[in-house]
């Protein structure tokens, strides 16, 4: 067997069930989860009737590269989004099975195991298959960690440079996963003078792009970030995106990588053995949902009214703000006098209301875990649901403080 295995840690939801373990919530409160990132508003119709319009394409063996049309409709959006003058969507463009799969394999891909000693730099709180990508692949995880202080940005600079001498892929989550924080210009410009000098590859997780709550302030993209920066090679830099967010579509498993041409022809031949090509049937519909826009805006609107609603209630008891994009809540409950997966599991017992515990989605890099004191509240569910969640939160909550 493969020995990196053995550095796996727990996924987060396995450590909540654990958490949990034994608890049995009031009867009078109805269930109401905001654990998980699944997105729970509807599937647009037209990408339904796309999947079904195309069946026929069940008979076929799929190409690892994808459909002439799905490349030439994620290039399109691309450009479209992000203004970029021209993508080509032959060299610059592959499907994926969604994101997550994507961001693991290209690990595999990336990392040269012959040599010694690699890191794999990843953001602190993170994404947890960065750090399962990072073992599986023969290298170490070296963490950044994003704190209030530093309005939960990674300070690049705080990395030493015989650090940076052995990393070879750096993963950045723009909207972050779990602090919605979004990279600055200047921070994407330090980062591709870091890979210049260093030489190691950036991967951008980018799945959560297209929720955001300001017109006039779209997060940018690394892609975006290249061409503005008069790279518009994309060297060294590779984004992930995903219609699960985007589209309400995380049942479909689609995605797409693009960016750096030489990389990606690597890429392609890796995936090519790996046996990952996506089915004819989905790659139909994707091309469908990459072209429209008005039922991404709708999505948008929905997730607006949500925060708008429910951010003032709870910041009323515990200390959070609206982030820059994304549909997580990264609320401190620590001051309240409990940990994080105290204040979870109580909230759970008490109150039938499931969020999850921010040192899950963290490790203690640099003698802190920055997620410990913080809980991660999903708004995936209904507005109505939202609220009533949001209301138990503020009633647990205010009786902490009257407790104290």
């Amino acid at each position: 067997m493969n020995p990196h295995l053995q550095d796996l840690h727990p996924y987060p939801f396995e450590k909540l069930r654990a958490l949990f373990d034994g608890i049995v919530p009031p009867a009078e409160y109805s269930p109401i989860r905001l654990s998980i990132g699944e997105p729970q508003h509807a599937t647009p119709a037209f990408i339904r009737d796309a999947l079904v319009a195309h069946l026929g394409g069940l008979a076929n063996y799929p190409t690892t590269q994808g459909s002439d049309a799905l490349r030439k409709s994620i290039a399109a959006w691309l450009e479209s989004r992000y203004g970029l003058p021209a993508v080509d969507p032959a060299t610059q463009v592959l499907p994926v099975n969604g994101s997550r799969e994507a961001l693991f394999a290209f690990a595999q891909c990336v990392i040269d195991g012959t040599r010694p000693d690699a890191l794999v730099l990843c953001p602190n709180p993170f994404y947890q298959i960065y750090e399962g990508a990072a073992y599986l692949a023969g290298a170490q995880p070296y963490f950044i960690n994003n704190l209030p202080d530093d309005n939960f940005g990674s300070d690049f600079a705080r990395v030493p440079d015989e650090a940076w001498a052995r990393v070879q892929l750096v993963y950045v989550c723009s909207p972050g996963n779990p602090t919605g924080r979004v990279l600055t210009l200047d921070e994407w410009q330090h980062l591709f003078e870091l890979s210049d000098r260093h030489g190691f590859v950036i991967a951008a997780d980018e799945c959560y792009s297209e929720i955001y709550f300001n017109d006039d302030a779209l997060p940018i993209g690394g892609l975006e970030a290249a061409q503005r920066l008069g790279r518009s090679d994309f060297r060294n830099v590779v984004m992930f995106s995903s219609l699960s967010k985007r589209s309400n579509v995380p049942g479909m498993r689609s995605g797409f990588v693009a960016g750096d041409a030489t990389i990606l022809k690597r890429f392609l031949l890796y995936r090519t053995y790996h046996g990952c090509a996506m089915s004819p049937v989905v790659q139909a519909a994707s091309a469908a949902a990459w072209s429209d826009e008005a039922h991404v805006a709708e999505n948008r609107r929905l997730y607006r009214e949500k925060f708008d609603r429910v951010t003032p209630l709870i910041a009323e008891h515990l200390e959070v703000s609206l982030p820059d994009a994304g549909f997580y809540l990264w609320a401190r409950v620590d001051k309240l006098g409990l940990s994080d997966t105290e204040f979870a599991r109580r909230l759970q017992a008490e109150y039938n209301v499931t969020v999850l515990p921010g040192s899950f989605l963290a490790r203690e890099a640099h003698g802190t875990n920055p997620g410990a004191g913080f809980v991660r509240i999903a708004l995936v569910a209904e507005l109505a649901e939202c609220l009533e969640a949001a209301r138990r939160i503020a009633a647990f909550a205010q009786r902490l403080s009257d407790h104290s």
